[in-house]
């Protein structure tokens, strides 16, 4: 839909309702994290990322895509993430600059104790207030947000092609 240089009133108040609901469900997710397991929502992004990646590694560059932060930023949490042991980082055989940010036994143990959190959280905060239809429903408008090429079709759930350790993301 060509943009007329305003929005409706509709679409305001979707993109208001949006970015509260982002705000408030990221909120309460870090603090979940926080409180039960002292990990930062940020580098529980991070250390899903690298679990879902082939041989559980990135290169540096893809993975700051992925979880949305400048590289600057990820450079600051993953030396973080690397004195934890939860991660370390190994050179690019194909190209001497590259470098590969690769998720630890300790960070795979460490995902899994927050996952449960984490997901609890994103039940009792976001998802679990809608029923499979809604689910469905809103998935399918955000993925039109978002220009998804990856739109699954109704009623396809697509749990069973994430891996069980982080289901629900």
């Amino acid at each position: 839909m060509p943009w007329s240089g305003d929005l409706t009133e509709p679409q305001m108040l979707a993109w208001r309702r949006f970015l509260r609901a982002h705000a408030l469900v990221t909120r309460a997710l870090e603090s979940d994290l926080l409180a039960e397991q002292r990990l930062p929502l940020a580098s529980y992004d991070v250390l899903v990322q690298l679990v879902e990646a082939p041989e559980r590694r990135l290169r540096m560059s893809e993975l700051a895509e992925r979880v949305l932060l400048s590289r600057s930023g990820l450079t600051r949490l993953v030396d973080r993430l690397e004195r934890e042991g939860l991660v370390r980082r190994e050179a690019c055989d194909s190209d001497a600059r590259g470098l590969f940010t690769v998720l630890t036994d300790a960070g795979v143990e460490r995902l899994r104790a927050a996952s449960p959190v984490h997901l609890r959280g994103v039940a009792e905060h976001a998802v679990g207030r809608l029923d499979d239809d809604e689910a469905r429903t809103l998935a399918d408008l955000l993925a039109l947000m978002i220009d998804d090429p990856v739109v699954p079709a109704q009623g396809d759930q697509r749990a069973d092609q994430q891996p069980s350790l982080t289901r629900g993301g």
